[in-house]
């Protein structure tokens, strides 16, 4: 047995004070991002990044509409431009030292002293500018910056060697994202050089930024099994102690998915029933770009719990997403009605339907059916659970090593229902309380330095299943005739 010197939903200060809570719906995205725009694009791989803003995103990790290829981007899309919502953590897996290519010389025009090479993912530092048989100096004979396709555009300077030049040929190596494999995102861990990569580094969010994951994605990959059960692995111990949710794409290619009567089966296939992850089909499109589900739909639930006080007690189901359509991979429509997308519902899987617009549909975790208790099965319920021990641990940390006297148990178990009855006055809870029981802390726990509380906690399940009957009342009809003779 291991030896516990921490918290693992413990302590808090010897007088009532404010807890810290995690941000609740905070999104930790690992994928694939055009480096090459980025403003340091050696320092952008494997590195957890936080963003407040679109602008910030882009200067970090650089942006493309390729979503196929750049799936970072998706998210970048959906959280600032579908939604606006913030912040959100990227972690980009491309590696431009090693996923990049050469490309063939280019001989490009020169227009008002300008050229653009129309190849995608340049790395600047690479590139090698010629006229005729002069080779030109970077910042003595020209500049280079991208212009909104992601071209690079070579400015000439007035007294360069090139200034009388009608032409250029370019010679250039450009980052290659076909060269990023599944285990790229899935990542490890290097005991020589003690770097950590992919999935892996969810560890380092809450040290590095002071917050707890929320929502752990990688859209456009985890429609790969084994990287959907590594990301349903991490969501549970990070940091030894933190729990979230992940979200899984169901593959709506050829290879998998493509009719709703076949999701259920491919995801039992798949061994997909962590209760710690909800499981999307099939793929959404906004206008002419199409995403991985799983990037809206985060993007969609820290929306909810942003405008909601940060706290996760309300469904994501049957709120409005402004998509323009469900699609498979290939672009092929999905029009699912209530009763189709009902029967994907209660195999566990969350969906999409049109009704008066496009609407989340689902409230299940993967876990479903095998397991229908509440805390587990109801998304809301689950992530209410997953936040609230989040925050005991943020708020009573201050407290571990404290004396383990009276006036310590008094405090969290004050502090803890005052926070409880707040909740519940609020609407947020049904109720949530917590005991310190002498029948559950023995001597013989109190002198190893371990005291233990229990915490009763009832979030509201959603009102999946609203139910009206409807009755002919004669004596109602009865009633009228007589009354009008």
């Amino acid at each position: 047995m291991s030896y516990n010197h921490g918290v693992r939903v413990l302590e808090q200060e010897t007088s009532l004070s404010a807890p810290i809570e995690g941000t609740a719906g905070l999104q930790v995205v690992f994928g694939t991002a055009p480096v090459n725009l980025a403003e340091d694009p050696y320092k952008a791989t494997n590195v957890p990044m936080i963003a407040y803003s679109f602008a910030e995103a882009v200067a970090q990790l650089g942006y493309s509409d390729d979503f196929e290829h750049y799936t970072l981007c998706q998210s970048m899309d959906a959280c600032f431009r579908v939604f606006a919502v913030a912040p959100i953590i990227l972690v980009n897996v491309l590696d431009p030292t090693k996923h990049k290519k050469a490309n063939e010389a280019q001989t490009v025009d020169v227009v008002s002293m300008q050229a653009v090479v129309k190849l995608e993912g340049i790395l600047a530092d690479t590139v090698e500018v010629k006229s005729g048989d002069v080779t030109l100096e970077a910042g003595a004979d020209y500049a280079t910056s991208f212009d909104n396709k992601g071209y690079l555009v070579i400015n000439l300077t007035a007294t360069g060697k090139g200034k009388q030049a009608t032409s250029l040929t370019v010679t250039s190596t450009s980052i290659d994202p076909t060269q990023v494999e599944v285990a790229d995102v899935i990542g490890g861990y290097n005991a020589s050089t003690g770097v950590e990569s992919g999935l892996e580094l969810v560890r380092q969010v809450y040290p590095k930024f002071g917050m707890t994951p929320g929502l752990l994605l990688a859209p456009g990959w985890t429609k790969h099994v084994n990287v959907a059960v590594a990301l349903a692995a991490k969501c549970e111990e990070i940091n030894g102690v933190f729990t979230c949710e992940g979200l899984i794409d169901l593959d709506c290619s050829g290879d998998g998915a493509t009719k709703y009567t076949e999701c259920g089966e491919l995801k039992n296939k798949s061994g997909l029933t962590n209760k710690h992850t909800a499981v999307l089909w099939p793929m959404v499109k906004v206008g002419d770009k199409k995403y991985a589900y799983s990037a809206i739909f985060g993007a969609l639930t820290a929306y909810t719990d942003a405008n909601n006080d940060d706290v996760p007690n309300l469904s994501p189901s049957n709120k409005m997403m402004g998509i323009s359509g469900t699609i498979l991979e290939d672009g092929t429509e999905v029009t699912l009605d209530q009763t189709q997308a009902n029967l994907i519902n209660g195999q566990g899987i969350i969906t999409a339907i049109n009704v008066n617009g496009w609407r989340s549909w689902g409230n299940n975790t993967a876990v479903y059916p095998a397991s229908s208790d509440p805390k587990d099965r109801w998304l809301c319920c689950r992530r209410f659970f997953s936040w609230w021990g989040n925050s005991f641990i943020l708020s009573y940390f201050q407290n571990v090593d404290d004396p383990a006297n009276y006036r310590l148990i008094e405090s969290i178990v004050d502090s803890e229902n005052i926070r409880g009855n707040a909740y519940v006055s609020q609407g947020k809870c049904a109720g949530a309380r917590i005991e310190f029981s002498e029948d559950e802390n023995p001597i013989t726990d109190i002198l190893n330095g371990k005291i233990q509380f229990h915490q009763y906690l009832a979030p509201y399940t959603p009102a999946e299943d609203i139910v009206n009957t409807l009755e002919f009342d004669p004596d109602m009809l009865s009633a009228a005739l007589n009354g009008g003779e």
